[in-house]
């Protein structure tokens, strides 16, 4: 059995020791591509693989038919955009993420975004702190709730809507939850996006919804930039001079946004899981991922059932 890794941008050195021992010690052979400046090398690299792991590479159906022996391919992360499902279906090849293993990096993150906002993005002049605070969390997932449990030890009352999640667990964690999304907004001085991006939520955050925010109001983005309408939003800060935004996925139209100073922040790329141990994780759950389905058959983490 032989598992590729393919990362344009490697893994830490040690997450790669860790996925070889993993793999290694199961029998199978690890086979590294790294720092691949042509597709046609991970075309070439992935022609008699039977696994293979990948960051935010991207499984093209060429990639899939270039994969004669590909079973199971394992996105390491959360985010699994990268990899084309239909292709994966078709080729009866099984798709998987690794969710869960980067969501304290992310949390994390989420909050150092409410702090650098609320300080001014670190200029000069008076900020605000987060005590007392009311942050609205969209989604109540992974991230959403490690992020609830760091701002409450912040002294911030935390609201939350998911309607895939029970309004009584989460009131029994803590968190206020309104009746509708509408509610969240209106009542809360920040507010942290962990949607996926889908038909559902693409270009769901606009002018309406973040317009309903109270006054001194910062959105803050962790999640897919495809959730946000841009230009609502643009429209909206224009129109507001007192509402704030902070991304970890820097917008289509970067430079529509960065006129507004003080007030709009995205990092140069995207940070979430950008922590050594969240690198780590997610590499060793992929290769664990692949060994459990080839030993076991287990296909828990199958993003395209």
């Amino acid at each position: 059995m032989k598992v590729l890794v393919a990362t344009e941008k490697p893994f830490a050195k040690v997450a790669v020791d860790g996925i070889r021992e993993i793999v290694e010690k199961a029998g199978y052979q690890l086979v590294l591509l790294e720092k691949y400046t042509d597709v046609q090398q991970f075309y070439d690299a992935v022609a008699d693989v039977d696994a293979l792991i990948v960051r935010s590479d991207k499984v093209t159906p060429e990639v899939i038919d270039s994969a004669k022996n590909l079973k199971i391919v394992v996105r390491a992360g959360a985010g699994f955009d990268n990899l084309n499902l239909p292709a994966c279906t078709a080729n009866n090849i099984v798709a998987m993420n690794t969710p869960g293993q980067n969501s304290n990096a992310v949390a994390e993150l989420a909050i150092g975004m409410m702090i650098y906002m609320s300080r001014n993005t670190f200029k000069p002049g008076t900020g605000t702190e987060l005590l007392g605070k009311r942050l609205g969390i969209q989604a109540y997932g992974h991230v959403g709730r490690l992020v609830a449990n760091k701002a409450k030890a912040l002294g911030m009352e935390v609201w939350a809507f998911d309607p895939f999640v029970p309004k009584e667990k989460m009131e029994a964690e803590g968190v206020k939850v309104p009746a509708t999304l509408e509610e969240l907004y209106a009542n809360c001085d920040f507010i942290s996006l962990h949607i996926p991006a889908n038909e559902q939520t693409k270009n769901s955050i606009n002018h309406d919804l973040v317009g309903k925010m109270p006054k001194g109001g910062c959105l803050i983005n962790t999640a897919r930039k495809e959730v946000i309408d841009e230009a609502g939003l643009i429209k909206l800060l224009e129109e507001r001079d007192d509402l704030k935004y902070c991304t970890d996925i820097a917008p289509v139209d970067l430079e529509g946004f960065q006129k507004f100073e003080k007030r709009f922040f995205a990092t140069p790329k995207k940070q979430g899981a950008e922590t050594a141990e969240a690198n780590i994780n997610a590499a060793k759950a992929a290769a664990n991922q692949i060994v459990n389905f080839f030993t076991t058959g287990d296909k828990t983490f199958q993003v395209n059932k």
